[in-house]
């Protein structure tokens, strides 16, 4: 018999199975604690295997946790000449670990896995309340699995925290839809505003139908409602507009030059840069874009992208079911009241995941695969809350067709992208999509089969469903990733520059992949080295190498006498240094090398003033890409002219002062 779908009186058995019934079934909370605890392992197991992952922000929570003034700014080394290129929100909580723990890879990227453990419990937590147990933990074990968050939850950029602001920001928003509440609203706004001090922009793509949602459907008044949600705007331009005034408003003689713009501006930053560039692929001063036309260096743009070789094995595994789940719970929604918090959760849920879709498929500026674990919280959400809702109308034949279809749907995408490698033979391809037709098939059939074979239809669907996307989760935290450019999946499969794997960060002494023995290749940070590799390329642009002991040894020589032991082009090169120094290094036209910090002019009035000791050769930036200043490649003319060159265990240095004569 099916499960009421409305609540009436005191709530059933089936009722409280399968609805957020006040009192939850006895086995939802250690079901729920299993699947924290095997996410939990599943991202700190093989945790450091990774090093120092991306070196980029690895050395600017180094900074961070060595100066209160890189760590408020964002600043890529503790004396503070240039940021990142993003907001600090998640440097600062890295930062905060590595204050506690002490400078280690452990220390770096715990943080990051426990944001994955929550993201799969708020996702949970937020549609049990009005879909049920079993709707929840479908979405968690979704989300946990999906190979980019699996990769995300284990790096360190920022998009692990921004995950888990959004995700909080839908939980926020349907507590706010069912209590009619102001002061819930605010709180959306917050972590809004906190997802905006992040990764800028791309958190606003869930704001459309956040608050589309209130509006349609919090039980108040449409006057009340507009009053609120303009409470949450202020809430989320307060909540970012704190840090982003401080910034603006103090001199720039006072602060870091901002990294990633060209006029030392967080504004321009945000709109450009970060902002429109991303979108219609004119960034100033990046390596590359897209092209017009559909494709470029970040790749084809249009409406299939999300399924093409370079990302569908990300993150689409699900995303067709989820499609169908989404067009069909809204309309068996449809006729329901404006206050109809299921449909609201649809909305927000839904809105989330097709906004973001659309706009990643068609932004022609930078795009990496890894910016898709964006989409992984609504994924499983969408396909828990559709999959429970059509099960609860599986008597009928619409029910029953809606489930199958989505089965099919599943099954059939991941046998296509399971065909896509070598890494598992046919046996793995196949019994997906065998034992997923075969569910789709049954799950027609439920309503005259005997009880006690359901569960098992039940848990071939979801097997069928999850395999793909699970075994790549496994391959994917099986193996150390580094670069800047990095993407999830088995081993030796990369794609270009930072692909998959890439090079696994070796400690002295140990083998190498290549079966060589690697000496003196990391710094004196145990089990947090990291080395270029495949992951690296482009002269350091997207990876850092890590110094020998003769560099370390030779930069930390006299090093209280100078502001910067040395300076690099390119903030990969510059980390990869400082990393293994653990002392601050310039990094000269910040990540692309075309930034203008510092000018010629202010860099010779460093040296004159014995604030660099050395400057490292062999650094690549782009200088007049895209428009980016010309000032490193100025810069490092100039010292090759005026300057001893030294060699340092194979590496070329300049010697500041020690000029030509």
């Amino acid at each position: 018999m099916q499960p009421p779908v409305e609540r009436t009186g005191r709530p059933g058995r089936l009722q409280r199975l399968w609805r957020g019934a006040d009192v939850d079934p006895p086995w939802a909370r250690p079901a729920l604690l299993v699947v924290l605890l095997v996410t939990l392992v599943l991202y700190t197991w093989n945790l450091t295997a990774s090093g120092y992952a991306n070196s980029f922000y690895s050395a600017a929570v180094q900074a961070g946790s060595e100066s209160w003034k890189a760590f408020f700014f964002g600043s890529s080394d503790a004396a503070s000449s240039i940021t990142v290129d993003k907001p600090p929100a998640s440097l600062w909580v890295m930062a905060l670990s590595v204050r506690v723990l002490g400078l280690s890879s452990f220390a770096i990227l715990l943080p990051q896995a426990l944001m994955g453990v929550a993201t799969v419990g708020v996702v949970f937590t937020t549609l049990k309340r009005h879909f049920g147990a079993a709707a929840g933990l479908i979405a968690g074990v979704v989300v946990a699995l999906t190979p980019v968050a699996a990769l995300m939850f284990t790096f360190n950029n920022p998009d692990a925290l921004l995950t888990l602001l959004m995700a909080l920001g839908a939980w926020a928003t349907m507590k706010a839809i069912e209590q009619a509440s102001p002061r819930w609203m605010v709180i959306v706004g917050v972590l809004i505003g906190l997802g905006f001090l992040t990764k800028t922009l791309q958190v606003l793509l869930v704001v459309p139908f956040f608050g589309l949602a209130y509006l349609v459907a919090a039980p108040t008044t449409l006057r009340r409602r507009i009053v609120h949600s303009l409470l949450a705007v202020a809430a989320m331009v307060l909540s970012a507009g704190w840090w982003v005034a401080i910034v603006e408003l103090i001199p720039a003689s006072a602060r870091p030059y901002i990294g990633g713009s060209q006029t030392n501006s967080f504004l321009e930053l945000t709109f450009g840069y970060n902002g429109l560039g991303r979108l219609n692929g004119d960034e100033t001063g990046s390596v590359g874009g897209g092209a017009a036309a559909g494709g470029g260096t970040w790749g084809s743009t249009g409406l299939l992208r999300m399924f093409s070789s370079s990302v569908g094995d990300q993150v689409s595994w699900l995303i067709p079911s989820a499609l169908i789940l989404l067009a069909a719970g809204l309309w068996l929604r449809g006729r329901r009241p404006r206050t109809d918090l299921r449909r609201a959760a649809y909305l927000v849920w839904g809105g989330w995941l097709v906004v973001t879709m659309l706009v990643f498929s068609f932004m022609a500026g930078i795009f990496h695969e890894y910016y898709t674990v964006a989409l992984a919280p609504a994924i499983g959400a969408v396909v828990g809350m559709g999959a429970v809702e059509a099960w609860q109308r599986r008597s009928g034949a619409v029910g029953a067709i809606i489930l199958a279809a989505a089965t099919a749907a599943a099954a059939t995408w991941g046998f296509i992208l399971l065909s896509r490698t070598t890494a598992y033979g046919d046996w793995l391809r196949i019994s997906v999509l065998a034992v997923g037709m075969a569910a789709a098939l049954l799950v027609l059939a439920t309503r005259w089969m005997h009880a006690r074979a359901v569960p098992f239809v039940l848990a071939a669907a979801l097997v069928a469903g999850l395999a793909g996307p699970g075994t790549y989760a496994v391959s994917t935290t099986a193996q150390g990733h580094s670069g800047s450019i990095v993407t999830a999946g088995p081993a030796g499969s990369s794609r270009g520059p930072g692909g998959r794997g890439g090079t696994p960060p070796q400690v002295p002494g140990q083998t190498g992949t290549n079966g060589t023995t690697q000496q003196g290749a990391t710094g004196p940070v145990p089990g947090a080295p990291q080395t270029g590799g495949a992951g690296g390329g482009m002269g350091g642009l997207l990876d850092a190498s890590a110094p020998s002991t003769a560099v370390v040894a030779a930069l930390s020589a006299d090093a209280d006498r100078y502001t910067w032991v040395a300076a690099a082009v390119g903030s990969q090169t510059a980390a990869g240094l400082q990393l293994g120094t653990q002392l601050p290094i310039m990094a000269i036209g910040g990540f692309n090398g075309s930034d203008p910090s510092p000018t010629l002019a202010q860099f010779q009035q460093y040296v004159a003033a014995g604030q660099v000791h050395y400057f490292a050769g062999g650094g690549r930036g782009f200088g007049n890409q895209n428009g980016g200043s010309s000032a490193s490649s100025e810069i490092s003319s100039w010292v090759q002219e005026n300057f001893t060159a030294v060699t340092i265990d194979g590496s070329t240095f300049y010697d500041l002062t020690q000029p030509l004569q």
